[in-house]
């Protein structure tokens, strides 16, 4: 499947010009937008990607060529924020300003100045918003360069300088084949020019166990067969498909009469799916959590029997925290999740917004539990260990960073 003399102040200055020999010698840059100031998943995963670069800095991809430094602008973090990753072979500036014009003109100023300095072996740009204005410094300077995407921000069609930006890259990345496609279609894109660095999990913060007595009393769970869903409850995100899983919990309850619904997030959405499962009468089976914290969460896994999320996801890391924790999982039939569900073999698909469907299969998969606790033949999907098992080798940190590894080596080989 799948550098250089800046330091971490924020000024826009320019560091003394290189001469030829040590410019040739400059390394990659990264370009993001903000990493340290927010959490999500676009967050999570830029992480990772640092974490990776400095885990094979000292050692040699597929070739002999050790990586070499890099550099990492950040428009919209600031050098007061919290980065663990400082030192080492990644050398970051900020910046941040009172003024967001002021800091996007010296963001773009010190960036012409970086690329004619420095020349480096690739540009990594890690968001569409940015990519207009890597195309513009890159192409005339003959510096490839290379586009991030992760979902939805590309399924459908951009404006010309976005889109000529996307057109124009040497290579684009993304996390799963749904949003590659749906990418290429819209905006026009050649397919050759994509290469795949899917979502990783955390399998060190994300592990099996019993469930926590104290949140099992908390949520008002003892005794029932739960289900799950992590999402945010926003008016703009009813993709998630909360609601379709409400809509099926009386077709469950027929079948599973001890079943409830757990519900993590927050949104200005939750009024009304608390009114649609007063509607139906299952509002005494739906729990809303609110926010949880990251630390918290894999806790809040465990409470699961199933992890429910019948929606549309660029990829998903969800479903793999879910199945890390050794809880099976239902997700939509035609997105990203395709991939961390492996077409299937590791979950159930069903169409996203059926709630029959959902129902069903929720079914399907709490009597595959009851089954396996009583030593019964069972369903190998909900096997927890071999569920763990499947999801850490395909998609933990070290296949991560062996398909990163993969990628730069190839983009230093010139490869497609």
């Amino acid at each position: 499947m799948y550098p250089s003399s800046y330091s971490s102040s924020p000024s826009v200055e320019p560091s003394p010009v290189l001469s030829p020999d040590q410019s040739s010698k400059a390394g990659y840059l990264f370009i993001f937008l903000e990493i340290f100031s927010r959490e999500g998943g676009i967050q999570s995963y830029v992480q990772d990607i640092f974490q990776s670069y400095l885990g094979l800095s000292d050692r040699a991809t597929t070739s002999p060529q050790p990586l070499p430094p890099a550099d990492v602008f950040l428009l919209r973090d600031g050098e007061n924020c919290t980065n663990p990753f400082t030192g080492g072979n990644l050398t970051f500036r900020y910046f941040k300003r009172q003024s967001v014009r002021w800091g996007r003109i010296g963001f773009a100023i010190a960036l012409l100045i970086y690329l004619v300095q420095h020349r480096p072996q690739r540009v990594f740009c890690g968001h569409i918003h940015l990519a207009p204005l890597v195309w513009l410094l890159c192409k005339p300077l003959g510096i490839p360069y290379t586009v991030l995407t992760y979902g939805k921000e590309v399924w459908e069609p951009l404006p010309f300088f976005p889109r000529t930006a996307l057109q124009q890259a040497d290579r684009l990345w993304t996390i799963s084949r749904y949003s590659c496609d749906q990418a290429c279609q819209a905006n026009q894109l050649n397919p050759d020019k994509i290469q795949f660095l899917p979502c990783a999990v955390d399998g060190d913060r994300f592990l099996p166990g019993a469930k926590s007595p104290e949140l099992l009393e908390q949520y008002g769970l003892a005794d029932a067969m739960v289900l799950v869903t992590v999402a945010r409850l926003w008016s703009g995100d009813i993709y998630k498909g909360v609601d379709v899983t409400i809509r099926a919990l009386p077709t469950i309850a027929r079948t599973i009469p001890t079943v409830k619904y757990l519900v993590i997030g927050r949104g200005d959405d939750q009024p009304r799916l608390a009114a649609l499962a007063a509607e139906l009468g299952v509002a005494d089976r739906v729990v809303f959590a609110g926010f949880v914290p990251t630390d918290a969460l894999a806790d809040h896994y465990r409470l699961a029997d199933a992890y429910i999320m019948p929606s549309q996801e660029g990829f998903g890391i969800v479903y793999l925290e879910a199945m890390a924790c050794g809880v099976p999982v239902l997700s939509g039939d035609a997105d990203g999740s395709a991939d961390p569900l492996q077409d299937g073999q590791l979950g159930w698909q069903v169409p996203h917004r059926n709630s029959e469907a959902v129902a069903q299969a929720c079914i399907e998969i709490l009597q595959n539990k009851l089954a396996l606790s009583q030593g019964l033949p069972h369903d190998r999907r909900c096997d927890g260990v071999w569920l763990r098992q499947q999801a850490i080798d395909l998609f933990g940190k070290a296949a991560f960073q062996q398909q990163f590894a993969s990628l730069l080596d190839n983009s230093r080989r010139g490869g497609k």
